[in-house]
């Protein structure tokens, strides 16, 4: 937390006056010194423009970390959840006993003077698009790293785990515009170029307009394409976006988090500052008033993104500054198994 105003203590009505909506992506005014020099140390070329060699071996080495994970954990689950895009010829062979009638070639049994059938196999071939945001609430945290490093992580395991099984990855990077795009493609080199820019961003801005990056996206992908929409989603007014692009894609939403954001702890007068908009904001946390507004306020947000996706029949996974990503995502890769089993039962 940022140091105390020295200034009279404000009342809990005057704290929440000036800026209310900030209170949904509140902040420090900044990462400490200590933060930033802790965070250069690690990626050098994250604060400046370009790639340094420093994180072109932090990428080498995400990159051999994650392989050993999707190689171990993985691949099983990748394979079963994500079903190929539908069927592909594969040959014509001699029809056998309990083969399904429709499929038999008249052309080729007709030619032949005996029965021949068509086998289709699943066409395998998927499209990956990690969307991340880069808006000034995802460089905040209060754990172990920002929420931006723990999407970066997770989007690595993803984009090793689309190479694995030869898919094609691609990312679209966007704050309050379009700040990167990576058209899917496939092979080991294009996936290290993915999590090098997510490692090493530089956008040009701090907003953040889910609507129109989801907007761009409809427009962008014209096949069938699961997309990892990774975002703290602190934003309004992104629902009919967000149902169009998942009437038409595979959309799961990607949900980062930090424990400071669901409570405020009691440490007297602070000065906050929104790092999207700039605005600042002294808030009273000593008073209980505003401690549980905030908290339920929080609270209510969490539950009405959760009912949202549920209404779209999205699929969810919350990961955090303060714990890895593996658990969350075999939960998911695993959940949505159990579903699909049950359907076909």
């Amino acid at each position: 937390m940022s140091g105390a105003a020295q200034r009279p203590r404000a009342s809990a009505g005057a704290a929440l006056a000036p800026d209310a909506p900030a209170l949904a992506r509140i902040t420090q005014s900044g990462p400490s010194p200590q933060r930033i020099s802790q965070q250069a140390a690690r990626h050098p070329g994250v604060l400046h423009a370009g790639v340094s060699p420093a994180v072109l071996r932090q990428v080498r080495l995400l990159e051999v970390r994650t392989r050993r994970l999707v190689n171990s954990l993985f691949t099983g689950e990748y394979r079963s959840v994500f079903k190929g895009q539908g069927l592909e010829f594969a040959e014509v062979r001699e029809y056998l006993p309990g083969d399904e009638v429709r499929a038999i070639d008249w052309n080729v049994t007709a030619r032949m003077a005996r029965p021949f059938v068509k086998r289709y196999v699943e066409e395998r071939e998927l499209t990956i698009l990690l969307a991340v945001d880069l808006s000034g609430s995802e460089r905040f945290g209060t754990a172990t790293r920002f929420k931006a490093e723990a999407a970066s992580e997770l989007a690595t395991v993803l984009a090793m785990s689309a190479v694995r099984n030869n898919d094609r990855v691609g990312a679209v990077l966007f704050t309050d515009r379009i700040e990167l795009v990576v058209p899917p493609r496939k092979g080991r080199r294009h996936a290290l170029r993915v999590i090098r820019e997510l490692l090493a961003p530089s956008p040009a801005r701090s907003g953040t307009d889910l609507t129109g990056a989801l907007a761009y996206l409809t427009r962008l992908l014209t096949h069938r394409t699961i997309v990892f929409v990774m975002s703290d989603f602190q934003a309004s007014g992104y629902d009919r976006q967000l149902s169009l692009l998942g009437q038409r894609h595979d959309v799961i939403a990607v949900s980062v988090e930090d424990p400071g954001e669901r409570s405020l702890p009691d440490v007297g007068l602070v000065r906050f500052a929104d790092p999207e908009t700039g605005v600042i904001i002294d808030v009273d946390t000593s008073a209980p008033g505003v401690r549980s507004a905030y908290a339920r306020r929080t609270a209510d947000e969490r539950l009405a993104r959760q009912k949202l996706f549920r209404q779209l029949a999205i699929d969810e996974i919350v990961i955090g500054t303060d714990r890895g990503v593996v658990e969350p995502l075999l939960t998911f890769f695993r959940g949505r198994e159990t579903r699909a089993r049950r359907r076909s039962a």
